[in-house]
């Protein structure tokens, strides 16, 4: 069940304990040599979906209107390329504001908070339309908290006991707003390809999707949006 990437990458660490395993004497030969013969590699080229721009307007447009709680966690995916997983996971600390960037230190899965996808932070851009967002949305929750006579959650984007939003609530919205739009139905994780291609489409060069993206290697951003 795994994307034949995934299966490539096991297979290729197998066959270094084998080659271990030769050198200590403990083997004669590697049984998972060559790897790439028995395992093919998926083409990543047009194997997601995303929105054009004026898709996106219309979508946060909607989702403004349908599932207002959830349009600034939709506009912080569409602006940053951001995994769903590391915008329930954003902390208020990690917002510089003056600086106009975040920095991603960690992901939310399910409640369980482990590090990014990549093993290490990374910092994306945040545009003046997102800011202001974002900043509306803190003053939202601070009235909120002083209304109900308890301390402001430390999430960004905190369920009702103050935890990570669980992802599965976001999920439903997601699809409920592309419904109302009457958008084709993509996934959430689309939204991270949307913001790729609308960088490329305004002429940024592939090292700085690199970045916002976090992705290990240039060869990854290259295999994915380079036909683009």
């Amino acid at each position: 069940g795994l994307a034949g990437r995934s299966v490539h990458y096991i297979a290729r660490t197998m066959s270094a304990i084998f080659n271990q395993a030769i050198e200590d004497g403990i083997i004669a030969s590697n049984p998972a040599a060559r790897p790439g013969r028995y395992v093919k590699i998926d083409d990543r080229r047009g194997k997601f979906g995303f929105l054009a721009p004026a898709e996106g307007r219309l979508f946060l447009e909607t989702a403004k209107e349908h599932t207002p709680k959830f349009c600034t966690i939709f506009m912080t995916a569409l602006r940053t390329g951001m995994r769903q997983g590391e915008i329930l996971g954003l902390q208020w600390g990690d917002i510089d504001w003056n600086g106009k960037f975040i920095e991603i230190r960690r992901a939310s899965w399910n409640r369980i908070v482990t590090t990014p996808k990549s093993g290490k932070s990374r910092r994306v851009d945040m545009s003046d339309q997102l800011a202001q967002a974002l900043s509306e949305h803190r003053l939202a929750l601070t009235k909120s908290a002083l209304k109900k006579g308890r301390p402001m959650s430390d999430w960004v984007f905190p369920s009702r006991v103050g935890a990570p939003l669980e992802p599965n609530r976001v999920r439903e919205a997601f699809f409920l707003a592309l419904k109302h739009a009457k958008l084709r139905r993509i996934r959430f994780h689309d939204m991270r390809h949307t913001f790729a291609s609308w960088l490329i489409a305004n002429g940024e060069s592939l090292v700085y999707v690199k970045e916002q993206l976090g992705h290990h290697s240039i060869q990854i951003t290259v295999d994915t949006y380079g036909h683009l």
